[in-house]
């Protein structure tokens, strides 16, 4: 059914996606966990919270501004200079505030060592300010560029990865890897968009009737992913209060292994897909109908295969890949290991709330996940740890995505399209 429904560019785009992720997927398990053992399930906890909690301002730093600039380029591509370069000075002006106050909490309330570990990883985000290349390329379908550049950025990174377990070196290492990593992209991308397109970007472009219009349809966006933000969060503050930075490093693995290597497949894949949803909502609604229907089917078979592989092997994958330290996490990856099934789904919603301009629902429909998350996870994590926090972010994942789905009225035939049409 879906080949019929999507171009052949369309499974192109698909293709180099998925070939990226299996390729992160292949490296992740040769390296992540060498790098987990050598550090430590404490100093992975530092370092996991430290990227939480500047993770959490991240919504602020991205204004929402990825789906609705290839929305934009895709329904007005005679602005797309004007959109790219308004862009990049929306995201450069929102780092520099933010980054100022990340240097001024710091400053007060951590030690020098933390302090630093926070300045690495705030100031990566500065060097992610070039993805608004991707904005383009995701728009017009050609991804092998984006493939080319993460997959370039992806050896390099590994190998330093490599040297710095061998070696033995510490966090802040590690963390400025990640700077190093969004630099040789961003040098890529800016190579590549040179030389490959015909497109001259100058300060001339830029737009005060541009930032409004994208901030305007961007601000739900906005509230939603700062909502998304605390709402995966909350079980790591939690955590840390009741446990401290050893139990954020047991769940910092089950997240390494459910979301980093295989949730991603799905989340590239829907990426993928979106322009040419896009393009069928704006011209034909049926066909639209029919793509964003086979679209939920193929990410609800791809979660239930992500869940039965960690249910069946989760327990080899820990003993076989991690020390002991990391066996007793067996049962909560099992349970979490189903989440994707719902977050899948939820994206796919989601894209259909950009293209239908009904993204006040997706910031509704994330406080209602908020509460969910914050209520179980302070009943089930004093008593049962790191089980409590994957009950928790389970549970919450079903209300916010499936849920939330069925209360909607106006999107309730959503349901038709997922298990019927």
């Amino acid at each position: 059914m879906i080949p019929v429904l999507f171009s052949k560019q369309d499974f192109l785009n698909t293709k180099w996606f998925i070939a990226e992720k299996l390729i992160q997927l292949l490296v992740g398990i040769f390296i992540i966990p060498k790098i987990f053992n050598s550090l430590g399930v404490l100093n992975i906890g530092k370092l996991k919270f430290a990227e939480t909690f500047i993770a959490f301002f991240a919504p602020v730093l991205f204004l929402g501004l990825s789906a609705i600039c290839i929305r934009e380029i895709i329904f007005n591509p005679k602005k797309t200079k004007e959109i790219l370069v308004t862009a990049f000075y929306l995201r450069l002006f929102s780092w520099i505030l933010f980054f100022l106050g990340l240097l001024i909490y710091n400053y007060f309330y951590n030690s020098n060592k933390l302090f630093w570990l926070y300045f690495l990883i705030g100031f990566s985000y500065f060097i992610r300010i070039t993805d608004v290349f991707e904005y383009y390329f995701y728009a017009i379908k050609k991804t092998n560029y984006i493939f080319i550049s993460k997959i370039s950025s992806l050896f390099c990174i590994v190998l330093l990865q490599y040297y710095g377990v061998e070696h033995q070196l510490g966090i802040l290492y590690f963390a400025s890897l990640l700077i190093v990593d969004f630099l040789l992209q961003g040098i890529i991308y800016g190579f590549i968009f040179i030389t490959k397109t015909a497109i001259k970007l100058k300060n001339k472009y830029f737009s005060i009737s541009m930032v409004k219009y994208l901030l305007k349809n961007s601000y739900p966006l906005i509230l939603s992913n700062l909502l998304v933000s605390l709402y995966i969060s909350i079980d790591d503050f939690i955590l840390k209060y009741y446990f401290g930075d050893a139990a954020i490093g047991l769940f910092a693995t089950i997240d390494f292994l459910v979301i980093a290597l295989t949730w991603s497949i799905g989340f590239s894949i829907i990426n993928a897909l979106y322009p040419s949803l896009a393009e069928s909502y704006k011209t034909d609604i049926n066909i639209y109908q029919k793509k964003i229907s086979a679209l939920y089917k193929y990410m609800l078979l791809l979660g239930v295969l992500i869940g039965l592989f960690y249910t069946f092997f989760g327990t080899s994958i820990l003993s076989t890949f991690f020390n002991e330290s990391y066996v007793s996490i067996a049962t909560p990856l099992k349970i979490f290991s189903w989440s994707p099934i719902f977050i899948f789904l939820g994206m796919v919603f989601e894209k259909h709330l950009i293209n239908s301009n009904q993204l006040k629902k997706n910031v509704y429909r994330f406080i209602v996940g908020c509460f969910m998350n914050l209520i179980l996870g302070l009943l089930l994590i004093p008593t049962y740890k790191i089980m409590g926090a994957a009950i928790s972010m389970l549970f919450s994942h079903f209300i916010t995505n499936l849920g939330f789905i069925i209360f909607d009225g106006k999107n309730r035939n959503h349901l038709k399209f997922i298990f019927l049409k």
